[in-house]
């Protein structure tokens, strides 16, 4: 069957679910959290409504309180099911957008606004795959399952709970990511950073420096207050050499200095500009107290690096490539100090042991401590396992190019099955823009990708388990 024409024939109705749910804001925020809510009510709503689709076309659905929820066809008495993993939950929509990124704007035939590439694009293109296959009334052996997950930019807690409930899929894939198949991806380990001092008295200061909300995002904004009675002397010299992505105002307590950077994924912050190195650089020649300086100097000489060696880090390994660094908020003030989150992604080959211990002993010059640490094993499936050969021959067949196998330094939900893999729904060579000012999906691929899932989905649904 041609799904792709199929698709095109029902494009109005695609673009109208699919609208629904770009328009809900749904990024986190534990304030809201309740029972049945955990990651607050938009999260919740954008959840709700993904299961009141899949109830109006006739699927069968669970909320897992809140967490996650799946939709779900095939044979109810099935022993085995096919997983694909989406997640509704967005990054915060920062920087200026040209256009509201909560309602949904079509230009040159893409769609822009938050989570249009990353995930519910994908998400409603999985969605209208199995929604295809159902209409199809072709025979399946398995179950196959949409499962929805609502905390994959923060932890991916979610699926924790989800497979604490339900056994899990013997294979699946996450459309979270790019075409054609990846089956590796990096281990990290996520650390928060302590700095602690004592304050000092000074002709100048460093009272506060702050940039980014969320882990893994480089911070497109970076903003610091300087004051004390030499101070003005300081400020009038970064005025005589204004840039285009520097502000300076006057405040209640000193001078604030915001600078501009351009975000981008943390498992790529080399694709952006973080603004607190943009920061610490305009302000790394101005005469704080050491306790202040040593901050800055951290941020300037160790946090930016992004391939590990600063720290004697830099592994690399054929499956995995190399090590990447990513600092992604900071919070100081001259009364207590502050803290910095690190993100490390290593491949599979990389010495964890030496990968803890070298970072201690940079942070111990610079009196910082680790106080959280958090790990995400490296995922890798064999290229002979069947599902991805099947995975394979349904891209090479729906697009005439060759299914090559690829790792990435993100994590997907695809690691929460042993055998899961990320498959799409970015197309190679097409530009990335999760995370970014005015994400957008091109349209066109989202109706291609959901052609690709659903003869995907029609082939795993009859896989032999062997």
């Amino acid at each position: 069957m041609d799904w792709i024409r199929e698709i095109r024939k029902h494009s109005k109705y695609f673009i109208n679910d699919l609208t629904g749910l770009l328009q809900i804001p749904s990024i986190k925020n534990v304030a809201e959290s309740k029972e049945g809510e955990p990651f607050g009510k938009e999260i919740s709503h954008a959840l709700n409504y993904m299961l009141e689709l899949g109830k109006r076309e006739g699927f069968r659905i669970k909320n897992l309180n809140g967490y996650a929820g799946y939709i779900e066809y095939g044979p109810i008495n099935a022993t085995e099911y096919i997983g694909v993993l989406c997640h509704i939950d967005v990054v915060p929509a920062n920087g200026e957008w040209n256009h509201d990124p909560f309602e949904p704007h079509i230009e040159d035939g893409k769609i822009f606004a938050r989570g249009s590439s990353d995930d519910k694009g994908p998400t409603m293109a999985a969605f209208y795959a199995l929604k295809q296959l159902k209409k199809s009334e072709i025979p399946i052996k398995h179950r196959i399952r949409i499962i929805i997950g609502t905390d994959e930019e923060s932890g991916m807690s979610c699926m924790d709970f989800y497979y604490k409930q339900e056994p899990p899929a013997f294979f699946g894939f996450a459309p979270d990511a790019r075409f054609p198949i990846i089956n590796a991806e990096k281990g990290q380990y996520d650390l928060l950073l302590d700095y602690r001092l004592a304050y000092e008295a000074s002709p100048i200061h460093l009272v506060s420096f702050n940039a980014g909300d969320k882990e893994n995002m480089v911070p497109d904004k970076a903003e610091a207050i300087i004051n004390g009675d030499q101070v003005l002397a300081y400020i009038n010299a970064l005025k005589k050499e204004p840039t285009s992505n520097m502000n300076i105002d006057k405040v209640e307590n000193g001078w604030k200095i915001s600078v501009i950077g351009k975000s981008a994924h943390g498992a790529t912050p080399f694709r952006g500009k973080n603004a607190a190195f943009l920061l610490a650089d305009t302000l790394k020649e101005i005469p704080f107290p050491d306790a202040e300086k040593n901050f800055l100097q951290f941020i300037t000489r160790v946090a930016k690096g992004t391939q590990g060696a600063q720290f004697g880090i830099d592994f690399q390994d054929e499956q995995l490539g190399g090590v990447t660094v990513h600092a992604g908020i900071f919070k100081f003030n001259n009364t207590t100090g502050g803290t910095i989150t690190l993100n490390l992604r290593y491949p599979i080959s990389a010495s964890k042991t030496k990968i803890i211990n070298n970072v201690k002993a940079v942070l111990k010059a610079y009196h910082i401590q680790i106080t959280e640490l958090k790990e995400k094993k490296p995922h890798y499936v064999e290229p002979t396992h069947p599902g991805i050969q099947l995975l394979k021959e349904v891209y090479e067949e729906q697009t005439g190019e060759q299914a090559t196998l690829l790792s990435i330094g993100g994590a997907t939900y695809a690691r929460f099955i042993a055998s899961g893999v990320a498959f799409g729904a970015i197309f190679p060579k097409k530009t990335s823009t999760a995370h970014q000012v005015n994400e957008y999906a091109p349209i066109e691929d989202l109706y291609h990708a959901t052609s690709i899932y659903t003869e995907s989905l029609k082939r795993l649904g009859n896989m032999v388990i062997t």
